[in-house]
């Protein structure tokens, strides 16, 4: 009796041995198909309070003025000038004109440590400003959660790069390479949002509009000069009225031939 229990033991054992052995070969998809959003949750929660302490202040930079001036070529030279100093950039420099004025505007991309020195230097000497906005705005916690999701979308994409390494099914193959095409397209726009994130941190924006008063409608025109510019524009209107009279000819002449009419039969009753 205690043979067949001790046998029955052991058909028991090799069999439930066998069928942990096939569970681990046959490694399916389930097994890492977890919801992206919890996981990346997951992560994010994790890596923003480990990231708070140890990251720096990400503070985001920006200045805008509009301001008259006498000089307008000085004050032009001395923005350039400024711009070399502290090797910042210039995004764009437009000029425009208006009846009694003209009018010029400067984009200037600085590093952020050079932003108040180059924005003393260029506003020093200004009497007054028609517009002066400065502004700053902490963007810590959006890097920070940025930085974080991305890491978490990569971490994903790994797991399913080793799950699809162990797949042996076609199926399976393909759900795993339509998950990673969504994952990766996930870490590139997270990428691209995080890399415009540090460009506006590491680099502050200036844009300075400044102006200069013009004397051009203020001339005084003598009335021998207003006469003059009459009998010109006289002068230059005549060819064109003879050009209308061409036009409507054949009206000159129906009336020229009614007139001529009028006037014949008028004489006949004379008569």
């Amino acid at each position: 009796m205690k043979k067949y229990i001790l046998f029955a033991c052991l058909a028991f054992t090799l069999t439930s041995c066998k069928k942990a052995e096939k569970s681990e070969a046959n490694v399916s998809v389930t097994e890492v198909e977890l919801p992206a959003t919890e996981s990346d949750k997951a992560v994010s929660s994790a890596n923003s309070s480990e990231s708070s302490t140890t990251s720096e202040q990400k503070i985001v930079k920006n200045a805008k003025l509009r301001f008259e001036t006498t000089d307008f070529e000085k004050t032009a030279d001395k923005i350039y000038t400024a711009v070399k100093k502290y090797k910042a950039q210039i995004q764009t420099d437009n000029e425009g004109k208006d009846y009694n004025s003209i009018t010029r505007n400067i984009v200037v991309r600085v590093s952020n440590e050079n932003f108040e020195n180059i924005l003393k230097e260029i506003t020093t000497g200004v009497p007054y400003f028609d517009q002066k906005e400065i502004s700053s705005e902490d963007v810590t916690e959006q890097y920070i959660d940025l930085e974080a999701r991305l890491k978490a979308k990569k971490e994903l994409e790994s797991r399913y790069l080793e799950l699809l390494k162990k797949a042996n099914k076609i199926s399976e193959i393909l759900e795993i390479e339509k998950e990673l095409v969504l994952i990766r397209e996930e870490i590139e726009s997270k990428q691209g949002q995080l890399n415009y994130l540090q460009n506006r941190v590491s680099m502050s924006t200036l844009e300075i509009t400044f102006y200069k008063q013009t004397t051009e409608t203020g001339v005084t025109v003598s009335y021998g000069s207003k006469m003059w510019n009459s009998v010109k524009g006289g002068v230059s209107w005549m060819p064109g009225f003879f050009l209308g009279l061409l036009y409507i000819w054949p009206l000159l002449l129906i009336a020229a031939l009614v007139f001529y009419y009028l006037r014949k039969r008028k004489k006949n009753l004379k008569n």
